[in-house]
């Protein structure tokens, strides 16, 4: 049950329980031309200023085929104003726009996804509402934009252009059609989940969230961005660490100057088998398995520079093998280094899962999974609800959160440790 009595879920009987579904296959109002010169746009911000209600807004990258997170097309759409596809390279300031609907609602699906690269053109938000973030709220279990589209609106919703390289000049007609769709329907969804989350008596939590997610700012750059190389944990030793760390390296310059995605130079699975390896010379880099594809060998010498140049390090220039941490050890190991501690991790896991599942909703969403590690590792010298609670919000956690956890953390926390294992001097034997 949610606070206020209501069954924790969202509501049966929407249009999807019928499984009867219209297929949503063009805009409205057809699909509009792409925006792409001063005059134009300036005929946008005048009918988006002129406009009423909300704004939905969404932006496409070209992530696995460029190189970075910048938008390629960015759609907005409001009542009176209809719907405008900008082109971001053509026109990559966008401040005009975002002067005269800075301060509406914006509704976007997943919008800490959209926010960075709409901040890179000048769109930056005051106010929002995030369709997916809602519907996580509610409890629905499918919360990507198709599915929620059905769930809520009955409507079909194609995603087949999704992953396409939305670099691309000029934008395939479909693809645009594709789009405009996703806008079109994002100001009726608001309304349909805002609706569910009223029912529920959690609308005041999302407006929080919402609030959150919009305040955020952009993340700081990754320490060592390179030791998030998929396969890693089969690097066991600093020497190959630096091959990965200069092959990472290499591959980002390259990247970086051909705008690519790295992966399209070389992919990860090369880097790692070459750090592994350790080939001394070109001819026996190219007969590793993984770097029998034209990308991996049109850079072949390069990927050997990089190789040998990590071999020739002292040992004082190997990176270490692990960063230092600021956090608690990984939970696996604390029952050996403090049971105490071990103990306060399961108790509290279990209570917020038990939460979690009574309000209905995810329990990442109800807390932070590193806040509860951080608070049972190093709980507060005197645990009352007054410390439980300076230290959520120390580390982030919204009032309406705090509000439902700082007790049952208070009891958590203070769960004894478990009697150690007899031994046989202990047990008499």
């Amino acid at each position: 049950m949610t606070p206020d009595g209501v069954p924790a879920g969202p509501a049966a009987g929407g249009p999807d329980s019928e499984h009867v579904l219209e297929r949503l296959d063009a805009p409205r109002d057809g699909v509009p031309p792409v925006v792409s010169d001063i005059a134009t746009l300036q005929q946008v911000i005048d009918a988006f200023a002129a406009g009423s209600g909300p704004v939905a807004v969404d932006a496409e990258r070209a992530s696995g085929h460029r190189y970075g997170q910048r938008a390629f097309l960015v759609q907005l759409r409001r009542e009176g104003a209809g719907t405008a596809l900008i082109d971001p390279v053509a026109l990559p300031d966008l401040s005009g726009l975002n002067a005269v609907i800075a301060d509406v609602e914006w509704v976007l699906h997943a919008a800490s996804q959209d926010l960075p690269c709409l901040s890179e053109v000048g769109l930056r938000p005051t106010l929002i509402f995030d369709t997916e973030l809602g519907a996580r709220l509610a409890g629905y279990p499918r919360v990507g934009l198709a599915a929620m589209v059905e769930e809520l609106l009955g409507l079909s919703l194609a995603k087949e252009h999704s992953a396409v390289d939305w670099s691309t000049r000029p934008l395939p007609e479909p693809w645009l059609r594709y789009a405009a769709l996703d806008v079109e329907v994002l100001v009726d969804l608001r309304d349909a989940v805002a609706a569910e989350l009223t029912r529920q008596g959690k609308l005041p939590w999302a407006t929080e969230e919402f609030a959150a997610v919009a305040a955020t700012p952009p993340p700081a750059p990754k320490v060592d961005p390179w030791r998030r190389t998929s396969g890693m944990h089969r690097v066991r030793d600093r020497r190959r660490l630096a091959a990965v760390r200069e092959l990472w390296q290499t591959r980002d310059a390259i990247a970086r100057q051909r705008d690519l995605s790295p992966g399209r130079v070389l992919g990860d699975a090369a880097i790692i088998e070459a750090a592994l390896a350790m080939p001394t010379t070109l001819s026996a880099l190219i007969a590793l398995p993984a770097f029998n594809g034209r990308g991996a060998r049109r850079y072949a010498r390069q990927w050997t520079e990089a190789v040998s140049k990590a071999r020739g390090l002292s040992d004082s220039d190997l990176p270490p093998q692990h960063l230092p941490s600021e956090g608690p050890p990984p939970p696996r190991v604390w029952a050996e280094r403090d049971a105490a501690a071990a103990a306060r991790l399961a108790a509290s896991r279990a209570a917020m899962g038990e939460l979690a599942a009574e309000l209905g909703l995810p329990v990442e969403n109800l807390i932070s999974p590193d806040t509860v590690r951080r608070l049972s590792w190093s709980p507060p010298a005197e645990i009352t609800l007054a410390t439980v609670q300076a230290r959520l919000e120390s580390a982030g956690a919204r009032a309406w959160q705090i509000g439902l956890i700082a007790e049952p953390l208070v009891q958590t926390l203070q769960t004894p440790a478990p009697p150690p294992e007899p031994t046989p001097e202990t047990s008499g034997h």
